[in-house]
């Protein structure tokens, strides 16, 4: 129980922030986040090993976009302490949503919608305009390392209405009910899948990817609408939402997981390159290797499956 102060203190941070006109936290974020990539060197180094493939650029330029990604990251880190004062009225003025009619179409068909999203942008904020929105949304998060942390996040997530599960057993009985009900279940999918995920090329490297929306869109015959969030530069973001993806059964579940999982890294893909600054590229997307994926020659050949039909 002794961690409470680290509550109090974020909780009396985040009272500190609210204070202040939306333009000075960016201000203040764009100053300590580039100080943070100062002290997160081994960060800094992957995330520009990284970019070096991903986005075809050499060690200067990989450098430069980092840069510009620590100030990203110390704005959003502010606009999360920030989360209190998100009334609708101040997200009407300051988050835009662009290609809602996709959405609206996809709910229509009354199966639920899966949610594919990123760590790009403020993705806390992009949760909470479409709640604001009355888009019923729903999330699946990790726990994080610190509870306290989690604790106030949730707090907040809550607070601008979103429904929250943590990742495991009851948890995912729970997911699958909200699609039951007609839900939104936001997935941030660009993580590492572990042994679990099936070979995926993401940004120039071999990897494994995450298989929760495919397998939540074969269960339930819900569309998959991605959505991500980037900055203005002004202020505000803009919350992109692009056209649906499917479960498409080919008889061969195999190959029908596979198609839409690529589907749903390449959507990924494609949106980070367009928005490079955004993006976690010094996450542990690429931890698991090729081979240490269970299954992996079986699911190779589903690949090359995948491939031969389309």
């Amino acid at each position: 129980m002794g961690n409470h102060w680290q509550y109090n203190v974020l909780k009396g941070l985040s009272w500190l922030v609210c204070q202040l006109p939306y333009k000075v936290i960016l201000l203040i974020g764009a100053f300590l986040g580039p100080v943070y990539g100062l002290i997160a060197k081994k960060q800094k180094l992957r995330g520009i090993e990284n970019v070096k493939i991903g986005m075809n650029m050499n060690t200067e330029e990989s450098s430069q976009l980092l840069d510009e990604l620590f100030k990203n990251l110390g704005r959003s880190a502010m606009e999360i302490l920030y989360m209190p004062n998100l009334t609708k009225d101040f997200i009407g003025k300051h988050i835009e949503l662009r290609g809602a009619e996709y959405l609206d179409a996809a709910l229509q068909e009354d199966k639920g919608v899966i949610i594919l999203t990123a760590h790009v942008g403020n993705w806390e904020w992009m949760g909470a305009a479409l709640a604001a929105n009355g888009y019923p949304s729903t999330t699946i998060v990790k726990k994080q390392p610190n509870a306290q942390f989690t604790r106030l996040m949730n707090e907040f997530r809550e607070m601008v209405g979103l429904e929250v599960f943590a990742r495991g057993g009851s948890e995912m009985i729970k997911a699958a009910k909200a699609l039951k009900k007609k839900k939104l279940l936001g997935f941030l999918a660009d993580q590492d899948g572990y042994i679990h995920g099936l070979p995926v090329p993401f940004l120039g490297q071999e990897s494994s990817a995450v298989v929760g929306p495919a397998t939540f869109a074969q269960k339930f015959g819900s569309p998959v609408v991605p959505v991500f969030a980037s900055r203005k530069p002004e202020g505000g973001h803009i919350v992109h939402i692009l056209p649906p993806l499917y479960y498409v059964d080919s008889g061969n579940q195999d190959v029908d997981m596979y198609r839409l999982t690529e589907q749903c890294c390449q959507v990924t893909e494609n949106f980070i390159k367009e928005h490079p600054t955004e993006w976690l590229w010094f996450q542990h997307r690429w931890n698991t290797k090729p081979d240490e994926i269970i299954d992996y020659d079986k699911k190779m050949a589903i690949r090359e499956l995948a491939h031969e039909k389309q």
